[in-house]
């Protein structure tokens, strides 16, 4: 207590304490990822719980409720962190970068994951709108923007005709991938990324592009 300039007291009180909603902890953030893909992998999407990737993560089921709403919404999380949601570079080769990409989902699906994950997921998203929007909004659309871009960049370079339909590009690039996880009539083979590329190529690259890569009657 302090006394005022004209003599009458004068209390002080402590300034008000700041109050700031719990940090994340980046720890959790990178290690519930890896322990939801290695469940998976070893049980199956069926048998994944918050209680076994908590437990594999190091961490608490309540810290989970606090990020995900549910499993499934850990699974969506998990492949966008595991499989890349920016997955085609810019090496100034429009074949190249499209192989690249295209071929992260042949990596990531030829494990059990794969098969043992998108099947089940896709079901789990038919009777979910949320669930769907979020597999969506933070894997499925970045993916399809990153390789979107990189067909543009090709009609830039003079690669690609350009009135090619990116969308229509976009989908056979990687339904072959996709297709063959979710029925197993096929493998997912290791040059399945470059096959699909040079076949989709074929019927869009310019003359221009086919006289530079040296392959005139084909890709």
């Amino acid at each position: 207590m302090v006394n005022t300039p004209d003599g009458a007291p004068h209390v002080t009180r402590p300034a008000a304490r700041q109050r700031f909603g719990r940090p994340r902890d980046e720890r959790i953030d990178a290690a519930v990822p890896n322990a939801v893909m290695e469940i998976l992998s070893e049980t199956g999407y069926a048998n994944l719980t918050l209680e076994a990737v908590a437990a594999r993560a190091g961490t608490s089921k309540p810290a989970l409720r606090r990020r995900w709403q549910s499993r499934q919404h850990l699974v969506v999380d998990a492949l966008a962190t595991t499989i890349g949601t920016q997955p085609t570079p810019d090496t100034g080769c429009t074949h190249c970068d499209l192989i690249a990409g295209i071929g992260t989902l042949s990596q990531a699906f030829t494990t059990t994951v794969g098969r043992r994950t998108l099947p089940a997921l896709v079901a789990d998203l038919a009777d979910d709108p949320e669930l769907e929007s979020a597999f969506l909004d933070k894997f499925f659309h970045p993916r399809r923007a990153s390789t979107a871009e990189a067909l543009r960049r090709g009609i830039r370079r003079g690669d690609i005709r350009a009135d090619a339909d990116i969308d229509l590009l976009l989908d056979m690039l990687a339904s072959t991938t996709y297709y063959r996880v979710l029925f197993a009539h096929l493998p997912v083979t290791a040059t399945l990324a470059e096959d699909v590329v040079e076949l989709v190529l074929a019927g869009v690259a310019t003359e221009q592009w086919r006289t530079r890569s040296g392959s005139v009657d084909g890709i």
